[in-house]
């Protein structure tokens, strides 16, 4: 007998995948007989696995044509509003399809995409509204990721956990998605020497198109070249070393999100677009966002001007402030006291009310 299956579409980045997880984990939660796929970039599938909601990913890239799966007993559009999603999940043949609805796919009775009260709503709580519309019962607060262990790597395991580069080091990210959120490597190094002078380590990441970007911030800091880890740490790597960081300092980017997923304090650097969308969920007092109030273009190729207004004492003074509330800060002892501390979490979104409403999917 052909095994259920269940194909959710988020072809996006790091953060989006990260931001998808509590709507992926509704999804394992209501299905639990059911193999769940996840069309995604094929190197993001360690940490896919990481959230425990997914059985294997399907290689994808935005959207593209996705190749034939076989039966499929249902499609879960985790991507976009639609319609072009829509139809990359259709042209698979599903038996049934959860998306948002859009006027040129009227057989989708999804809810709409704009949240119904107007106003800005949260990535994370966007995805979940969506699944609780069709009866799921998603928490937005479930972002947190497990430290990869020795059985994620092929790499000779030197420990309990997978090993970290750097523990307990300051963990510096210039890099972003598009230049729009991209703020100075020259300010990023200012903050870098400051803290290094502080006494602090300080190692600087970036993925293999970002190493020009992190070589200038750790020469203009006066690092050592071995703490410039750009281009050579895997989806792993960057996970465990972010969740034995004592600080991460990025834009508006994926390893923020990582930093969210591990409780590890953070410093967060928002430009075009409001931290109330993407930053870290309200209340968690371990991330402190800086932004200046202005709106602009995501994708625009030139650093937005009020991600320029957020200067290089602006951010070391957050990150002194951050490192400071950490008294006695070893790599795990963040993330221990955040779940200690009672913190405010998105709102809750509930699934509709309706005895057996999912079903028809189970």
């Amino acid at each position: 007998m052909t095994e259920p299956r269940v194909l959710v579409l988020r072809a996006l980045g790091l953060g989006d995948l990260l931001t998808a997880v509590p709507a992926l984990r509704a999804v394992r939660r209501a299905l639990p007989g059911r193999r769940i796929t996840l069309a995604a970039p094929a190197a993001l599938a360690p940490l896919a696995g990481l959230t425990g909601a997914v059985d294997d990913v399907l290689p994808a890239r935005g959207l593209r044509p996705l190749p034939p799966t076989g039966p499929l007993d249902l499609a879960v559009n985790l991507h976009g509003r639609g319609p072009r999603s829509h139809r990359v999940l259709r042209a698979l043949r599903p038996r049934r399809l959860l998306a948002f609805a859009h006027p040129r796919v009227p057989d989708v009775a999804g809810p709409p995409f704009d949240p119904p009260h107007g106003g800005e709503e949260h990535e994370v709580a966007r995805w979940c509204r969506m699944l609780a519309a069709y009866g799921f019962d998603p928490d937005p607060d479930d972002l947190d990721l497990p430290v990869p262990d020795r059985s994620s790597t092929s790499a000779p395991p030197t420990g309990p956990d997978r090993p970290a580069r750097a523990p307990g080091a300051v963990v510096v990210h210039p890099g972003a998605g598009s230049p729009a959120r991209r703020w100075p490597p020259e300010r990023f190094a200012r903050v870098a020497a400051a803290l290094r002078a502080d006494g602090a380590r300080v190692v600087v990441t970036g993925g293999p198109d970002e190493t020009a970007a992190a070589a200038r911030v750790t020469a203009l800091a006066g690092l050592d070249p071995r703490d410039d880890l750009s281009g050579r740490t895997d989806p792993l790597d960057l996970a465990a070393l972010v969740a034995h960081a004592r600080l991460v300092i990025c834009g508006d980017t994926g390893i923020g999100h990582l930093a969210t997923a591990y409780r590890t304090p953070s410093v967060l650097l928002f430009g075009p677009t409001p931290p109330a969308v993407w930053g870290p969920p309200p209340g968690r007092a371990a991330h402190r966002v800086l932004w200046a109030g202005r709106r602009g273009d995501p994708h625009g190729r030139e650093p937005d001007p009020g991600l320029l207004e957020i200067s290089a004492a602006d951010v070391l003074d957050a990150a002194r402030a951050a490192l400071d509330s950490e008294g006695g800060h070893d790599e795990t002892s963040a993330r221990r006291r955040d779940r200690g501390r009672g913190l405010s979490r998105l709102a809750p979104v509930r699934g509709a009310a309706r005895p057996g409403h999912l079903g028809r999917l189970r």
